[in-house]
C-alpha cells in the first residue's frame, strides 16, 4: 500500500481544509487509517483513527469536535476534515495504515503542510 496525503494549505484561523489520503492497491478496506501531526520543535502526534469498516473512529483530545474523519473504500481514500482551525493545529499532516491484527503503522504517506494563520 503506497499512500499519497494531499489537501494542506494556508488557512486564516477559524476556516476549514479538507486532507486526503489516496490509497494504492487493493488491500486498503482492510487497514485501519490514521492522522498524525508534527509542529516545527515538537514530537509527532496522534490526531485521529478510523477503523477499517469505518464503524469506529478515535481523536485526539485536542481536535476533538472541531476534526471528523472518514474513509471511502470504493475510492481507497481517507479523509480528514479540519473546521475551527487555530494557529496550534500548524503541522506537517501524515497519514498511515495500520493493520487491525498488528502493532505499529505499516505505511506512511509522505505528509502535508497545514498552516493556520492568526
Amino acid at each position: 500500500v503506497q499512500l499519497q496525503a494531499s489537501g494542506g494549505g494556508l488557512v486564516q484561523a477559524g476556516g476549514s481544509l479538507r486532507l486526503s489520503c489516496a490509497a494504492s492497491g487493493r488491500t486498503f478496506s482492510t487497514y485501519n487509517m490514521n492522522w498524525f501531526r508534527r509542529a516545527p520543535g515538537k514530537e509527532r502526534e496522534f490526531v485521529a483513527r478510523i477503523r477499517w469498516s469505518g464503524d469506529s473512529t478515535v481523536y485526539a483530545d485536542s481536535v476533538k469536535g472541531r476534526f471528523t474523519i472518514s474513509r471511502d473504500n470504493a475510492k481507497n481514500t481517507a479523509y480528514l476534515q479540519m473546521n475551527s482551525l487555530k494557529p496550534e493545529d500548524t503541522a506537517v499532516y501524515y497519514c498511515a495504515a495500520s493493520h487491525p491484527l498488528s502493532t505499529g503503522y505499516a505505511y506512511w504517506g509522505q505528509g502535508t503542510q497545514v498552516t493556520v494563520s492568526s
